[in-house]
This record gives C-alpha cells, sequence and structure tokens, in this order.
C-alpha cells in the first residue's frame, strides 16, 4: 500500500498540473458571468448549489494546507517561513494591479487619459488591493460597455488564505504540530463551528461565514500533513469518499464529506499518476498568473470582442491569460522566490522524522520539497 508520505518527497509530482487545471476552471467559471452579467453562473451550480470556481478554490485551499503546513514544519525559521508567504503572493500582485491599473485601464476607459490619471481611484485600486483589507474591483470608465463591469475579482480569495497562513504560524508556534490529535482536534473545532452556525442559521458576517467554508478544506490539507505516514493514496477510496458526499447530498454533513473528498482526491491526483505528466515541471508554475490575471483578460475579451458565448469568452481570453502568466512565472514570481534566505535545515532532521513514524509526533525539521513553498 501507497501511503501519502511515500510521495511526498522531491518535486516528482503533478501539484503544479493540478493547480494550473483549477486555475483555468476558474476562468470556466466566470465565463458565465461575463458573457451574461452578475447573477449567472455555470449549469454546475444549478446541479450542485457549488460553482466550478468554488470547487477549484477548495482545490488551491486543501494543497496549500498541506504544502504551507509542511513549509512551517521545516522553515529553518519563522522570518524565512513568513518572507517566503509574503514573496510568493505579492510581489505578482503588485505588478498585476500595476498593469491593471495603469496599462490596461487607461488604454479602455471611456474617459480621457487626463482625467483618468488625475483621478485617485486608480491609485487607490493598487494601494487597497495590495493591502488585500478593503478590495477595489472597478475603474472609472472601465469595462463600462460589459455585462459584467469588475476589472479583478480572482483576488478576493487571496485575504482568505493569507488568514490560513497566519494560523498555521499560530497553531505552530503553539506547539499544535507537535501532535497529530491536537491538530485534527482543531480540524474537528473548525467543522463543529461551522456546523452550529450552518445548522442554527445565526446571521453570521459575510467574511467570517467565508473564512469557515475555506478554513475547512485548507484544515484538512494541514491534518493531511501531519498525519501523511497513516494516509494511503486509493482511486477506490477517491471514489468511495465522493460516493459519500453525494449520498448525503441533502444533510448538513455533504459540505464537509464534499471539501475532504475534493482534498484526498487532489492529492491522490497530485502524486500517484507518474509518467509523461510529469513533464509539465520543467515548464514552470504559471497558475498563480492565470488566477490573477485571467478575470482583467475575460474582461478584456469582452471588450474587444463584443458579446459573445461563454466559450467564446474562455477561447478569446486564455492566450492573453497564458501570455501574461508565463511572463510573470519567468521574471516576477521565482525571481521573486529567489530572494529567499538560503534554507539551513535544522539539526536532527532525519532522527526527527523517523521518531515521528514511530510516535505520532510530527517532525519538527527535516527537508522537503514543497512547490509553493
Amino acid at each position: 500500500m501507497v501511503f501519502l508520505a511515500d510521495k511526498a518527497q522531491g518535486r516528482d509530482n503533478n501539484l503544479n498540473l493540478l493547480r494550473m487545471i483549477a486555475a483555468m476552471a476558474v476562468i470556466v467559471s466566470h465565463a458565465w458571468t461575463f458573457a451574461y452579467g452578475r447573477g449567472i453562473s455555470e449549469p454546475l451550480k444549478d446541479l450542485t448549489g457549488h460553482t466550478l470556481g468554488s470547487y477549484a478554490v477548495a482545490v488551491f485551499f486543501a494543497i496549500s494546507g498541506f504544502l504551507i503546513t509542511g513549509s512551517f514544519q521545516y522553515s529553518s525559521s519563522h522570518r524565512r517561513f513568513l518572507l517566503s508567504r509574503a514573496l510568493r503572493l505579492f510581489p505578482a500582485l503588485l505588478v498585476n494591479l500595476l498593469f491593471v491599473a495603469f496599462l490596461l485601464g487607461p488604454l479602455v476607459t471611456t474617459l480621457p487619459w487626463g482625467a483618468y490619471f488625475s483621478m485617485a481611484e486608480p491609485y487607490l485600486f493598487v494601494i487597497r488591493n495590495l493591502t488585500l483589507v478593503k478590495l477595489e474591483f472597478h475603474l472609472p470608465g472601465v469595462f463600462e460597455t460589459n455585462p459584467y463591469t469588475a476589472v479583478v475579482g480572482s483576488i478576493w480569495t487571496l485575504i482568505y488564505e493569507v488568514l490560513c497562513y497566519c494560523g498555521v504560524f499560530v497553531l505552530g508556534l503553539i506547539g499544535v504540530y507537535k501532535n497529530r490529535w491536537l491538530a485534527t482536534g482543531c480540524l474537528l473545532g473548525a467543522f463543529v463551528l461551522w456546523s452550529v452556525l450552518k445548522e442554527t442559521g445565526l446571521p453570521v458576517p459575510f467574511h467570517e461565514k467565508v473564512v469557515l467554508g475555506l478554513a475547512l478544506p485548507f484544515a484538512i490539507g494541514s491534518c493531511f500533513f501531519v498525519w501523511r505516514e497513516r494516509i494511503p493514496l486509493s482511486l477506490g477510496l477517491v471514489a468511495a469518499l465522493f460516493a459519500l458526499a453525494v449520498l448525503c447530498f441533502d444533510t448538513l454533513a455533504f459540505y464537509p464529506l464534499l471539501m475532504l473528498a475534493i482534498s484526498y482526491a487532489s492529492f491522490w491526483v497530485g502524486y500517484m499518476p507518474g509518467g509523461w505528466l510529469l513533464n509539465y515541471n520543467k515548464l514552470g508554475d504559471y497558475s498563480y498568473g492565470v488566477y490573477i490575471y485571467g478575470f482583467p483578460m475575460q474582461g478584456l475579451a469582452m471588450w474587444l470582442f463584443g458579446p459573445q458565448t461563454p466559450w467564446e469568452n474562455i477561447l478569446y481570453s486564455v492566450p492573453m491569460t497564458m501570455v501574461l502568466s508565463v511572463i510573470s512565472w519567468h521574471y516576477i514570481e521565482k525571481p521573486a522566490l529567489d530572494l529567499k534566505p538560503s534554507r539551513k535545515p535544522k539539526a536532527g532532521a532525519a532522527a526527527a522524522e523517523a521518531l515521528s513514524a514511530r510516535s505520532g509526533q510530527s517532525p519538527q525539521s527535516g527537508s522537503a520539497r514543497h512547490n509553493k513553498g
């Protein structure tokens, strides 16, 4: 039997490819809104209650929970961990926002350039969205004739990802990851809180509701890391988990079981298939670029080509998105990641790893590969 720990080593995996597919799924999901306007979602939501984009985001958060937990455990210092997280997200986001506000915006706005650049909105657009605190999705005069006028949108999940990173950091500082059962207890606590709020129908502010929803796959991925020596990778188990979720479709257990099934399936796909699929890793990790550039390029496609079907929007926007994401990875993201301090593995890594396998404790040191680390 193959266990997750057996495969979660080195760079020979499909996680980059899986994240790329998830990023493309977000573009597909948004195409209905771009083509027909706000309030219109793709057919999958009518069937399952969730959009393809929400499933894709769950994949991102499950993988991130696994890798970020491992990154904290294996990081040689807290400073390195925090700096690595910042370098992964913010340099590419800053360039994306500058591109949208000061290149794309002036080219498509209905306002004269002088008026556009004299307004505060483009500058606040960059500042607010870079801080992730109070997002601004529109620019003056931009995409006004589109069915959906937002210029950016996908970045709304980034603040919740950062909050999950902070959760890992805090839990790591207080020693939660030293014990598998304690870490699992935190996951169960999040599930119980989500269930109580869902069952009672208590009014929950939007941000808190979203945090709980996205924290669940992230926490599952985190627990998968601490239990990786005990988690088998089986295609039959993938099918069983999805079947169980479907059987519980109209119950409170559906969403948590669905998140568990999606998370487990993500790691099976990420680590089990080999062969020619692994060649994708030679290209680069373009998923983040696709995620942040897809939305404005879908809006640009509508502006350039006029009324179109969702599939035409996908066809027109993906090539532009790919060009920008490739540039972003090779000239922004990868160079930024290279600025991280060199890792100095902690002493006793092998002994800690061996001890963890026997005692149920997660290692506090070691060396392993983390795609997004």
